[in-house]
Parts: C-alpha cells; sequence; structure tokens
C-alpha cells in the first residue's frame, strides 16, 4: 500500500485557544494514539489534502519531534461551514496487529448485460477490510466479465487472500438491471 510522509510540530498547549490559533496560522491540530502514549501535535493543511481528498487509501509515515511513526487516519473533524479540517485523530500501526480499513472497489471489464442494453448499478464503491497493515492492498477488483442482466457480484463472492472482508456477506457490490429502452424493447418484441 501507498504511503505519504507528513511532518508535525508538538504542542505545547492543548487546549481551544491554541487549537484556534494553529488554525488561523494553517494548522490542524492532531493526536496520534494506539503506542505507548498519546501524542499532541499540529499538521499543514497543505498536507494533509493529498491523502484526505483522494479516493485512494494511504498509510501515513509520521515524523513528530524526531521520531517516526507509521500511521492511518481514524478520523476527520471537518467545520460546519467552511468544510476544512479543524482536528484529526491518527492511529499508529502496528505489524503484529490487524487493522480495519476501507479499500476502494475497482470494476474491471464489460459486462455482457450492459453491452445489451442494460443498466450497471455499482452499490458499494468501498469495502471494510481486516488485516495486518503488510498485508493491506490499494483496491479490491472485482470482474463484471460474466455478469449478465439481472445478476449481481455480492461481497460472499470475493476471495481476497490475507484479507477478511468485514462487510455483510449478501451485501451487493455491483448489478445489472433492465433499463427502460431494454424493458421497452422486450415489451414490443413480445407483442409481435
Amino acid at each position: 500500500m501507498k504511503s505519504i510522509t507528513i511532518s508535525g510540530s508538538l504542542r505545547e498547549n492543548v487546549g481551544k485557544r491554541d487549537a484556534k490559533q494553529l488554525r488561523y496560522d494553517g494548522q490542524v491540530p492532531a493526536v496520534l494514539y494506539g503506542g505507548t502514549d498519546q501524542t499532541h501535535f499540529s499538521v499543514s493543511v497543505a498536507d494533509l489534502k493529498p491523502v484526505v481528498y483522494t479516493p485512494v487509501v494511504h498509510f501515513i509515515d509520521l515524523e513528530i519531534a524526531g521520531k517516526k511513526a507509521q500511521a492511518i487516519i481514524k478520523d476527520l473533524q471537518f467545520h460546519p461551514l467552511t468544510e476544512e479540517i479543524i482536528h484529526v485523530d491518527f492511529m499508529q500501526l502496528d505489524e503484529k496487529k490487524p487493522v480495519t480499513i476501507e479499500i476502494p472497489v475497482r470494476l474491471t471489464g464489460t459486462s455482457p448485460g450492459v453491452k445489451v442494453g442494460g443498466k450497471l448499478v455499482q452499490k458499494l464503491r468501498k469495502l471494510r477490510v481486516k488485516a495486518l497493515p503488510k498485508h493491506h492492498i490499494d483496491n479490491i477488483d472485482v470482474s463484471i466479465e460474466s455478469l449478465e442482466v439481472g445478476k449481481s457480484v455480492r461481497v460472499g463472492d470475493l476471495k481476497v487472500d490475507n484479507l477478511l472482508i468485514t462487510n455483510a456477506a449478501e451485501d451487493t457490490i455491483v448489478s445489472v438491471t433492465t433499463s427502460r429502452a431494454l424493458r421497452q424493447a422486450e415489451q414490443e418484441a413480445a407483442k409481435k
């Protein structure tokens, strides 16, 4: 899985006034937990944008006051009006502990059902996956090569090595439904 390096500055004071000043200076208050102790620090808004505003999942290599840690973003808080990032929680990764991450679904191939006029409906764009950090992948490929009209691919149909998909097995990922044009063509053919 891809990783991005972000450097942070330790926070001397932890409080509303300090957080407000950090935001005014273009910084975002942050906390790193999951290790031996919590670390309160701040990161640049510009450094967070390539990680937050993308469908791709990244591991983050944090550098805080000379210490390094690999982490993922566990929680983000946005301002209700401006939608600016106002706080971020990072969770430190441990190579021996599995972690749950939402990974994007990528559809591959061409559906024969779509070729004859069916409508492709993707219901899940991300899947919750639990695995050790070294086994996580960038995306989960779902083949639609054999998807006819009225058929679907469910979570239980997927088999991925070293990963446990925690979504319900009966959840539909993608399906091909009958389009209005195809329905009309079938009705006209039935009248003849």
